[in-house]
């Protein structure tokens, strides 16, 4: 509604409404009508089968080879036939309403992901648990005792991930031009890799692949030298804690939303993420504290408080790798440096992707990464590049500049 109010669309908005509206009220009388006739057509034939009934048992009474009381049990054998249908015809309607919305259900539950396990990788875990299982019961039998054991994971699950390597990454969406092209990366355990640019040179891709949410379309991404796509996707995507530029809550609690991060957290574990981000201190201020509600998208927030929260929840996780994408654009510079003190304890042995305009938040980066055109044109540290006085030392002038003199 603001958008339209502040554009001036009010009277093309309503146009479109009343467009729309007028076929759904087109469709509705239409669905009506053929309802209406439906029950009539029904009755009547009913009535017209009885009526048929009763002629021809009529005049076999008359004649003498049929009783009354034949006569009678087929005339109520012809409206009975019609009961069914009658009461049908009241849910003719509905039925197609169901079908039409049942068609769009199925239709979503049966489509198949591009991005999903291989056939063999989910043969492989499925044999790897049927076997965990039995050596489990094996090893009850033997000691009687009923405690559940550790869920078996592959080799490359049960250590943290040493090293992510980018090997000639080229990445296109649908038939559109190539975002990346021959990106190449090498990132160790722990290190901090910071991405900046302009606009639409593939910073986002870069994280969205990193992520697995799309897959490459040349090259391949390397963990600890195993192609990803080799991995379980559910276990890949469990190693990662993300904040985006545009906070998402769900309905319920302060609590429920941190909780999200990880099911199994206590109480304590939800307090000590907020302490560690600094969400501790406006949450505090709620009468119900952590178990305020807030709201349908988090619309009793404000965006910052929304962010805080989103930052405990990927902290919640302990994830091994923390990707943030403009994470603090939506937050005041006083938040900032505190959110900043909490995430530096947080990053200590996590690889981090940091993708930020506000050239203030990555100074203490291990990388930084300057990406124009999929490319990378520059990288090195915060005093590295800005000696360098190339791309980093320009975007980095300017907004220092704009900061200096102000709106």
């Amino acid at each position: 509604m603001r958008t339209t109010k502040v554009f001036g669309r009010e009277d093309e908005n309503l146009q479109d409404f009343e467009k729309l509206t007028t076929e759904m009220y087109e469709s509705s009388v239409r669905n009506q009508v053929q309802s209406a006739l439906f029950f009539p057509i029904v009755l009547s034939l009913g009535s017209l089968a009885t009526g048929l009934a009763l002629a021809a048992g009529g005049v076999q009474v008359i004649a003498g080879s049929l009783s009354i009381g034949i006569l009678i049990a087929f005339i109520q054998y012809s409206r009975r036939f019609f009961d069914p249908i009658e009461d049908l015809s009241h849910w003719f309607a509905e039925l197609q309403m169901a079908q039409a919305s049942a068609e769009r259900i199925f239709g979503l539950i049966e489509t198949v992901p591009e991005i999903r396990d291989s056939d063999e990788l989910v043969a492989i875990e499925e044999q790897a648990a049927a076997k965990a299982a039995a050596e489990m019961l094996e090893e009850a039998s033997h000691s009687g005792s009923t405690t559940e054991g550790e869920p078996f994971l592959l080799p490359a699950q049960r250590a943290p991930v040493r090293e992510i390597r980018f090997e000639e990454v080229g990445f296109a969406y649908g038939e559109g031009p190539k975002v990346l092209d021959d990106f190449s990366l090498d990132v160790r355990e722990g290190e901090s890799i910071a991405l900046v640019g302009a606009t639409g040179g593939g910073k986002s891709t870069i994280v969205n692949l990193l992520c697995r949410f799309y897959e490459p379309t040349d090259g391949r991404i390397l963990m600890d030298g195993q192609d990803y796509r080799t991995l379980p996707l559910h276990w890949l995507q469990s190693q990662l804690g993300i904040v985006l530029q545009t906070p998402h809550l769900f309905s319920g609690s302060i609590a429920d939303n941190i909780r999200y991060g990880d099911l199994e957290a206590s109480q304590e574990d939800i307090e000590a993420a907020a302490r560690l981000v600094g969400a501790d201190e406006f949450i505090m201020e709620f009468t119900d504290g952590y178990k305020t509600e807030v709201g349908e998208g988090g619309n009793q927030l404000s965006t910052g408080q929304k962010q805080l929260l989103s930052f405990a929840r990927a902290i919640i996780g302990d994830p091994q790798i923390l990707v943030m994408d403009e994470a603090t654009s939506s937050i005041d510079t006083e938040t900032e440096s505190r959110i900043q003190r909490g995430v530096e304890k947080v990053l200590e042995g996590r690889t981090s992707f940091v993708i930020a305009h506000r050239l203030s938040t990555i100074r203490r980066a291990d990388r930084i990464l300057v990406i124009d055109g999929g490319r990378i044109v520059e990288q090195g540290t915060h005093h590295e590049l800005l000696s360098l006085g190339g791309r980093y030392y320009e975007l980095y002038s300017q907004q220092r500049l704009r900061e200096s003199v102000g709106p």
